[in-house]
Protein backbone atom coordinates (compact mmCIF):
# COMPACT_ATOMS: atom_id res chain seq x y z
CA UNK A 1 0.00 0.00 0.00
CA UNK A 2 2.79 2.42 0.93
CA UNK A 3 4.57 1.56 -2.33
CA UNK A 4 1.46 2.47 -4.33
CA UNK A 5 1.10 5.73 -2.41
CA UNK A 6 4.67 6.72 -3.28
CA UNK A 7 4.05 5.76 -6.90
CA UNK A 8 0.90 7.91 -6.92
CA UNK A 9 2.71 10.87 -5.39
CA UNK A 10 5.63 10.81 -7.83
CA UNK A 11 3.47 10.19 -10.87
CA UNK A 12 1.15 12.98 -9.70
CA UNK A 13 4.10 15.37 -9.32
CA UNK A 14 5.35 14.36 -12.77
CA UNK A 15 1.94 15.02 -14.32
CA UNK A 16 1.63 18.40 -12.57
CA UNK A 17 5.10 19.46 -13.70
CA UNK A 18 4.35 18.27 -17.23
CA UNK A 19 1.16 20.31 -17.39
CA UNK A 20 2.99 23.33 -16.00
CA UNK A 21 5.59 22.92 -18.76
CA UNK A 22 2.82 22.48 -21.31
CA UNK A 23 1.31 25.79 -20.25
CA UNK A 24 4.66 27.55 -20.57
CA UNK A 25 5.29 25.90 -23.95
CA UNK A 26 1.87 26.87 -25.28
CA UNK A 27 2.36 30.46 -24.06
CA UNK A 28 5.83 30.65 -25.59
CA UNK A 29 4.61 29.08 -28.85
CA UNK A 30 1.52 31.29 -29.11
CA UNK A 31 2.96 34.60 -27.90
CA UNK A 32 6.75 34.76 -28.10
CA UNK A 33 7.71 32.53 -31.03
CA UNK A 34 5.49 34.37 -33.55
CA UNK A 35 7.08 37.68 -32.47
CA UNK A 36 10.67 36.67 -33.24
CA UNK A 37 9.93 34.45 -36.25
CA UNK A 38 7.79 37.05 -38.03
CA UNK A 39 10.62 39.45 -38.80
CA UNK A 40 14.01 37.82 -38.55
CA UNK A 41 16.64 39.07 -37.85
CA UNK A 42 15.19 42.35 -36.52
CA UNK A 43 13.11 40.62 -33.85
CA UNK A 44 15.90 38.26 -32.72
CA UNK A 45 16.53 40.85 -30.01
CA UNK A 46 13.66 39.18 -28.16
CA UNK A 47 15.89 36.11 -27.82
CA UNK A 48 18.91 37.98 -26.47
CA UNK A 49 19.67 37.25 -22.82
CA UNK A 50 20.50 40.84 -21.98
CA UNK A 51 17.56 42.67 -23.46
CA UNK A 52 15.02 40.04 -24.31
CA UNK A 53 12.72 37.55 -22.67
CA UNK A 54 15.34 34.89 -21.95
CA UNK A 55 13.67 31.71 -20.82
CA UNK A 56 16.88 29.67 -20.85
CA UNK A 57 17.21 29.40 -17.05
CA UNK A 58 13.50 28.63 -16.68
CA UNK A 59 13.65 25.78 -19.21
CA UNK A 60 16.88 24.31 -17.84
CA UNK A 61 15.50 24.25 -14.29
CA UNK A 62 12.02 23.11 -15.32
CA UNK A 63 13.22 20.24 -17.51
CA UNK A 64 15.77 19.13 -14.90
CA UNK A 65 13.23 19.05 -12.07
CA UNK A 66 10.64 17.39 -14.28
CA UNK A 67 13.00 14.69 -15.49
CA UNK A 68 14.10 13.86 -11.94
CA UNK A 69 10.42 13.57 -10.96
CA UNK A 70 9.70 11.43 -14.06
CA UNK A 71 12.58 9.08 -13.21
CA UNK A 72 11.43 8.82 -9.58
CA UNK A 73 7.88 8.10 -10.78
CA UNK A 74 9.24 5.38 -13.06
CA UNK A 75 11.25 3.88 -10.19
CA UNK A 76 8.26 3.88 -7.82
CA UNK A 77 5.92 2.49 -10.50
CA UNK A 78 8.36 -0.25 -11.53
CA UNK A 79 6.62 -3.02 -9.57
CA UNK A 80 3.22 -2.11 -11.06
CA UNK A 81 3.51 -3.91 -14.42
CA UNK A 82 0.53 -2.38 -16.28
CA UNK A 83 1.73 1.11 -15.34
CA UNK A 84 5.47 0.46 -15.67
CA UNK A 85 5.37 -0.65 -19.30
CA UNK A 86 3.38 2.37 -20.48
CA UNK A 87 5.47 4.73 -18.35
CA UNK A 88 8.63 3.29 -19.83
CA UNK A 89 7.28 3.87 -23.35
CA UNK A 90 6.23 7.45 -22.50
CA UNK A 91 9.61 8.12 -20.87
CA UNK A 92 11.46 6.88 -23.98
CA UNK A 93 9.26 9.12 -26.16
CA UNK A 94 9.86 12.04 -23.80
CA UNK A 95 13.63 11.52 -23.89
CA UNK A 96 13.50 11.26 -27.68
CA UNK A 97 11.87 14.69 -27.86
CA UNK A 98 14.41 16.04 -25.35
CA UNK A 99 17.27 14.77 -27.52
CA UNK A 100 15.60 16.39 -30.54
CA UNK A 101 15.30 19.62 -28.54
CA UNK A 102 18.97 19.56 -27.57
CA UNK A 103 20.11 18.58 -31.07
CA UNK A 104 17.93 20.95 -33.13
CA UNK A 105 15.95 23.57 -31.21
CA UNK A 106 18.50 24.75 -28.65
CA UNK A 107 21.44 25.07 -31.07
CA UNK A 108 19.31 27.03 -33.53
CA UNK A 109 18.06 29.43 -30.84
CA UNK A 110 21.69 29.97 -29.82
CA UNK A 111 22.63 30.64 -33.45
CA UNK A 112 19.76 33.11 -33.81
CA UNK A 113 20.92 34.90 -30.64
CA UNK A 114 24.50 35.01 -31.94
CA UNK A 115 23.32 36.40 -35.28
CA UNK A 116 21.55 39.21 -33.47
CA UNK A 117 24.58 40.03 -31.36
CA UNK A 118 27.17 39.81 -34.17
CA UNK A 119 24.89 41.22 -36.90
CA UNK A 120 26.07 38.41 -39.20
CA UNK A 121 23.02 36.78 -40.70
CA UNK A 122 22.82 33.41 -42.42
CA UNK A 123 21.38 32.71 -45.83
CA UNK A 124 17.78 31.53 -45.85
CA UNK A 125 17.09 32.96 -42.43
CA UNK A 126 13.35 33.32 -42.98
CA UNK A 127 12.97 29.69 -44.07
CA UNK A 128 15.12 28.54 -41.11
CA UNK A 129 12.95 30.39 -38.61
CA UNK A 130 9.77 29.13 -40.29
CA UNK A 131 11.06 25.55 -40.11
CA UNK A 132 11.95 26.05 -36.43
CA UNK A 133 8.45 27.41 -35.75
CA UNK A 134 6.67 24.59 -37.62
CA UNK A 135 8.71 21.84 -35.96
CA UNK A 136 8.13 23.52 -32.60
CA UNK A 137 4.36 23.03 -33.10
CA UNK A 138 5.04 19.32 -33.59
CA UNK A 139 7.32 19.17 -30.56
CA UNK A 140 4.82 20.90 -28.27
CA UNK A 141 2.02 18.62 -29.51
CA UNK A 142 4.13 15.54 -28.73
CA UNK A 143 4.90 16.82 -25.22
CA UNK A 144 1.21 17.45 -24.62
CA UNK A 145 0.31 13.97 -25.93
CA UNK A 146 2.87 12.36 -23.62
CA UNK A 147 1.55 14.23 -20.59
CA UNK A 148 -2.04 13.30 -21.45
CA UNK A 149 -0.85 9.69 -21.80
CA UNK A 150 0.26 9.77 -18.17
CA UNK A 151 -3.25 10.56 -16.89
CA UNK A 152 -4.74 7.05 -17.37
CA UNK A 153 -1.68 5.60 -15.62
CA UNK A 154 -2.26 7.87 -12.64
CA UNK A 155 -5.90 6.76 -12.71
CA UNK A 156 -4.80 3.09 -12.64
CA UNK A 157 -2.57 3.71 -9.64
CA UNK A 158 -5.35 5.51 -7.81
CA UNK A 159 -7.75 2.63 -8.53
CA UNK A 160 -5.21 0.01 -7.41
CA UNK A 161 -4.71 1.92 -4.17
CA UNK A 162 -8.45 2.12 -3.53
CA UNK A 163 -8.97 5.81 -4.31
Amino acid sequence: MQYLTRAEIWLGITVLLYFLMNGAQVFETAVLVPKWTTAPPENFGLLADRNGVSLKVFWIVMHSVHEVAFILALIFCWKVAPVRNWMLLLFVLHMGVRVWTLAFFAPNIIRFQEMYETKQFAEGLVSKTQLWQMLNYVRVAIYIAISVGLLPLLGKLLALNGH
